[in-house]
């Protein structure tokens, strides 16, 4: 398994790299003598949307006394954060690569962090609670995977495996404004936005392609590239309200 900073060129002939946040996982793509590089952002259309403020109602001691939603995150050039970008339909033979690794969510003055997280099907999501208080972990949502409904105290470690692809929410019922979204993905082309709304995808053949789009107050949108032999492939992806 490789690791690589997400901004790094990497070209292996034979193997497929995907970023999601601050982490690359290697993975099988037979055939792929040559690959590119799409970057790309996201952005908001339409009217500007502002900001909301939620109000935090117990534990203030810790949590404070307001929260920012974050369920839409715009840069000043709206560009949107915590949007995730994927391929439709992988490259041929593309895989997960064992040992598959944990991903991790933390619980930070009350917050989800981050609050968006990619992991494999089959993989490991392991919860922190560096909080001074008590949390729980409520899933929402789809129901692929079985749900869970669990408390937990301070400096403990909740690992919880997916088997099967889909977005599912979580909650803690104990602070009702926090949320945050676990998206278990069949294969490894996946990328998370950043502040500023931008992607990358590494080591993607040349061919046409569909990409999905998801946020979680504007839904989903898809767009079709073309990655040539270029070595970079850029676009930009648009997203309004329903």
């Amino acid at each position: 398994m490789t690791r690589c900073p997400i901004l790094a060129t990497v070209r292996i002939p034979g193997w497929v790299l995907v970023l999601v946040w601050a982490t690359a996982w290697s993975v099988a793509a037979p055939g792929a003598a040559w690959s590119g590089t799409i970057k790309g952002t996201v952005r908001l259309t339409g009217p500007t949307v502002e900001s909301r403020k939620l109000a935090v109602t117990t534990d203030q001691y810790v949590c404070g006394k307001e929260k920012d939603s974050e369920d839409l995150v715009l840069s000043p050039g709206r560009g949107i954060r915590n949007v995730v970008v994927w391929l439709q339909t992988p490259p041929a033979g593309a895989k997960w690569e064992a040992p598959l690794p944990a991903v991790q969510m933390d619980q930070k003055q009350c917050m989800f962090a981050p609050r968006v997280v990619v992991m494999p099907v089959g993989g490991t999501i392991e919860f922190l609670n560096n909080d001074r208080l008590l949390h729980n972990l409520h899933s929402r949502g789809p129901s692929e995977n079985p749900g869970f409904n669990r408390t937990q105290p301070k400096g403990r470690t909740i690992p919880i495996v997916f088997r099967k692809p889909e977005i599912l929410r979580v909650d803690c019922d104990l602070h009702p404004w926090m949320r945050a979204w676990v998206v278990v993905a069949q294969h490894p082309f996946y990328a998370v936005t950043g502040d500023q709304g931008e992607f990358t995808l590494n080591n993607v053949p040349p061919g046409r392609y569909t990409l999905e789009v998801w946020q979680e107050i504007l839904g989903t949108v898809s767009q079709d590239i073309a990655v040539s032999e270029a070595p970079v492939t850029t676009m930009t992806v648009e997203m309004g309200p329903k």
